[in-house]
Formats: structure tokens, C-alpha cells, sequence
């Protein structure tokens, strides 16, 4: 008996199993869900207990600002609604990563277009021209979390170092910041992930800090706000 065509059905059969059980909780592009909760301005639930984390935006960590609005945004959009997934895979918590829209509506554009989230994209896809356009609209028009502090022309960035000179990690990321003012300044700054610091800077002064690992060689984006809105917006790519 020729076992050969037997053992390759057999592997077959496994890998049947084992693909469907790595799928079986990813939506496909055409499926439409109920959506039964809003977990935050960038994460819902479905109707079968799975979660969505939308793909190309970030918007702010709860408790701060407009953490709350692009909440209550989302939840206008979508809660009790039927959406459309468009799935690009899942992350390491097996959320859906992906676009979402009800009817005609590219529910992660208009949170961009809203001021309610910045764009944060690992790898572009169709969608990342309009999207980045929908997050430049939103800027220039100082919507929502592009809002400008009036303290903005006070901080300067005299050095921003994103890449380590001789070693990956060896804590050479460096970051100098001025304050031009003749008053303190109690800033927050972040990366596109949630990398988020604090800083108090002294009247007509400067602070320089170092890092290890945690701005992104190929391409990152640097916020700075203050209690009454944005410093500075700096990416490279």
C-alpha cells in the first residue's frame, strides 16, 4: 500500500484545522456585525463578543483630553448600528484590526476628520492617502485635539536624537527642550504608541532628557500639549 498520498491528506486535513482555528475569530471584508458596546474612541464590541480595534488612528487614553468626546463620537456613529468590517488580521490581545463603515461612512476617517485622533499606521494600505488627508484637514482647522495652547510659541525642541549612535538601546535618544517664556511650563509629551511623560520646565530654560528603545528608527510622530491644548506636532517618516 502506498502510504504517501495518505500522509499528505492527513497533513492536509491538519492544516485545514489549524488555519480555521487561527481564523475563526477574524471577520471577512464583507461581513456585517450589530455593534453592542463602545469600549473607547478607538475600540467596540460586537454582537458575538469580539472586539475591533480600528486600524490607522490612535485617540487620547482615557482621562485626557477628548479621551471623553471621541468616545461619545464613536458611540453616536456606531452603537446599536450595523457595520462593515474590513479586517487587516488581529493584534496580540485578538482584537479585529480594522476599517469600519456604516453605509457609505469610513467611521476611522471621520474620527480623524473630527480632531479626535492622530494617525498611526505600522504598514500603509489603501485607505492611508485619505486618511492622512483627513488628519491634516483636521489640523489646520485646530479641531479637537489639534487644538493650539496659547503657549505654543513659548516651547522649542533645540535637539531630537530618534536613533542610537552605537547600539540599539544603549539610552542615546535625546531630547532638549526650551522654554522661551518668562513663566513655567507643565508639559506632556508622547510618541505614536503610549509612551507618555510628564515634564516641568522653568522660565526661559531648557531640559534635556534621554531614552532608550522608544522612538521608532524608520518613522514616528513626537506630540507636546499643555493643559489648554497642543505645543508642537513633529513627525518624521
Amino acid at each position: 500500500m502506498n502510504w504517501k498520498p495518505l500522509a499528505l491528506g492527513v497533513l492536509f486535513l491538519i492544516s485545514c484545522i489549524f488555519y480555521y482555528q487561527l481564523t475563526a475569530n477574524v471577520v471577512s471584508e464583507t461581513t456585517y456585525y450589530n455593534v453592542t458596546r463602545v469600549i473607547d474612541g478607538d475600540t467596540l464590541e460586537l454582537e458575538i463578543d469580539q472586539k475591533v480595534r480600528f486600524l490607522g488612528i490612535n485617540t487620547p487614553e482615557k482621562g485626557f483630553p477628548y479621551s471623553k468626546e471621541a468616545t461619545k463620537f464613536l458611540s453616536n456613529k456606531v452603537l446599536g448600528k450595523k457595520i462593515q468590517i474590513e479586517s487587516y488580521g488581529s493584534d496580540k490581545y485578538g482584537r479585529i484590526l480594522a476599517h469600519v463603515f456604516v453605509g457609505k461612512e469610513h467611521i476611522n476617517e471621520e474620527i480623524l476628520e473630527a480632531g479626535l485622533a492622530s494617525l498611526y499606521y505600522y504598514e500603509k494600505d489603501e485607505y492611508y492617502d485619505e486618511m492622512k488627508q483627513a488628519e491634516e484637514f483636521a489640523r489646520i482647522n485646530e479641531k479637537g485635539i489639534w487644538k493650539k495652547s496659547p503657549n505654543a510659541p513659548c516651547l522649542e525642541i533645540v535637539t531630537f536624537q530618534y536613533k542610537e549612535k552605537t547600539k540599539r538601546c544603549s539610552n542615546e535618544e535625546i531630547l532638549t527642550l526650551r522654554n522661551n517664556c518668562d513663566y513655567k511650563l507643565n508639559i506632556t509629551f508622547k510618541d505614536d504608541a503610549t509612551h507618555i511623560y510628564k515634564e516641568l520646565i522653568s522660565s526661559n530654560s531648557q531640559i534635556t532628557r534621554n531614552f532608550s528603545c522608544i522612538w521608532n528608527d524608520e518613522g514616528d510622530t513626537i506630540y507636546f500639549s499643555d493643559s489648554e491644548g497642543l505645543l508642537i506636532f513633529y513627525r518624521y517618516e
